[in-house]
C-alpha cells in the first residue's frame, strides 16, 4: 500500500486520539472535511485501517492483575484453542511461539481471585494440555 504524506498525517492524528472528529482532523491536516472523510474511507477500505481502539489509562491498567500464560496443545487443536481463548475478555493479546509451549497469552483481571478463575477456564478448554502462568509484577518498558 502506497500511502501519501496526508495518509500518514491522517494515521498518526488517529494514533494519538482515535475519537478526534473530522473537523478537528480537516483542521490539523489543513483540509476539508470531505477530503479527510474520503481519505479515511479510502484507508479503511484498502484494509490500512482496519479499526479504532481504546487506550487504558496507566492508573487503570495498574489496577488491574495481570499474568503471562504459557499454553501446550497439539497441533491439530490450533484453530479451537484460538477460537476459545478468542471468547474470553480477559485474554487482551494472544502470541504463536516457537519453544516447548505453543501460545503465550496475556490475561487481565480485576483481582487475583478473578485472575485464579480465569485461567481455571483456559485450562479447562478443549484441547488444551498443559498451562503454565508468571504474574506480571511491573511493566519496565513499553513501546
Amino acid at each position: 500500500m502506497n500511502l501519501t504524506g496526508k495518509d500518514e498525517l491522517l494515521i498518526e492524528i488517529l494514533r494519538r486520539d482515535a475519537r478526534c472528529s473530522i473537523s478537528e482532523i480537516a483542521r490539523q491536516m489543513g483540509v476539508s472535511r470531505s477530503a479527510v472523510q474520503q481519505r479515511l474511507t479510502k484507508l479503511e477500505d484498502n484494509g490500512t485501517i482496519d479499526g479504532f481502539t481504546v487506550v487504558l489509562s496507566d492508573s487503570y491498567l495498574e489496577s488491574q492483575v495481570r499474568a503471562l500464560i504459557m499454553i501446550k496443545f497439539p497441533p491439530n487443536m490450533r484453530a479451537q484453542v484460538e477460537h476459545g481463548l478468542a471468547g474470553l475478555p480477559e485474554v487482551t493479546a494472544l502470541y504463536s511461539i516457537s519453544g516447548t509451549f505453543d501460545m503465550a497469552g496475556v490475561i487481565s483481571a480485576g483481582s487475583t481471585a478473578q485472575l485464579d478463575k480465569v485461567i481455571d477456564r483456559i485450562g479447562s478448554l478443549k484441547g488444551i494440555e498443559q498451562t503454565m502462568t508468571s504474574i506480571i509484577l511491573a511493566t519496565k518498558i513499553m513501546q
